[in-house]
């Protein structure tokens, strides 16, 4: 197994984090430092900045209800509250994608590397749900123009989705995972983001998990996850 796999599967961070972290010579395989290419066998010893990897037996999954002002992260060198403040569970488990600081809802969590990897990927078509507060509401012009596709710091967005729950409050459905992208997008057509709230993850709904709280999947919803 290459060495970036094997550290997603045992929760360290997804696989395109544990690529960097290999590329910044932090991990090593018993004693040498891994490459991209290095391969983990049965009985090799994994350490990252010195700490011993191993893989989790038991692959956990979890629903946070991200509360505002939290950074979705482990750790934040300037002493914020992270969303693992709100987690807890014995296993090492990492967020799958993130939230920005000021944006709250449903949020997964999991040490499974290969499933986190999947539902990020935009090939996937893994679409996320917003629920935004916005300042007007915008014509059917702006509406054709946001779910065509928006030049976004030089990249155009892919299709998406933009319904006017009534005026002031709109739904988005983006498939994408870019900074800040939501917000970006609406700015672009004229509409800053007052508050915006994460509502689903394809059929994964928060139901009546607070903000703060977090909860198991059921067998159904990671099944769904891993099929969809």
């Amino acid at each position: 197994m290459r060495v970036h796999k094997y550290m997603a599967k045992a929760g360290v961070a997804s696989r395109r984090k544990s690529e960097e972290m290999v590329k910044e010579g932090l991990v090593k395989i018993n004693g040498e430092t891994a490459g991209l290419g290095s391969m983990v066998s049965e009985g090799d010893v994994v350490t990252v900045s010195g700490h011993v990897v191993t893989l989790e037996e038991t692959m956990v999954y979890l629903m946070l209800n991200k509360p505002l002002e939290c950074v979705t992260t482990a750790e934040d060198q300037f002493g914020r509250k992270t969303v693992m403040d709100y987690i807890d569970v014995p296993e090492r488990v990492y967020p799958i994608g993130r939230l920005d600081y000021n944006t709250t809802g449903l949020l997964l969590l999991t040490n499974d590397g290969d499933l986190a990897n999947k539902i990020m990927h935009p090939k996937h078509q893994m679409k996320k749900t917003y629920i935004a507060k916005i300042k007007g509401t915008p014509s059917e012009d702006l509406i054709r123009k946001f779910e065509t596709g928006l030049l976004i710091e030089d990249k155009m967005t892919a299709p998406a989705n933009l319904k006017v729950i009534k005026p002031g409050l709109v739904e988005v459905k983006i498939h994408e995972g870019r900074n800040r992208q939501v917000r970006k997008m609406l700015e672009a057509i004229g509409f800053p983001v007052i508050t915006l709230k994460r509502s689903k993850i394809g059929r994964l709904t928060l139901g009546d998990l607070k903000a703060g709280q977090f909860r198991h999947l059921t067998e159904d919803e990671v099944n769904y996850l891993k099929e969809a």
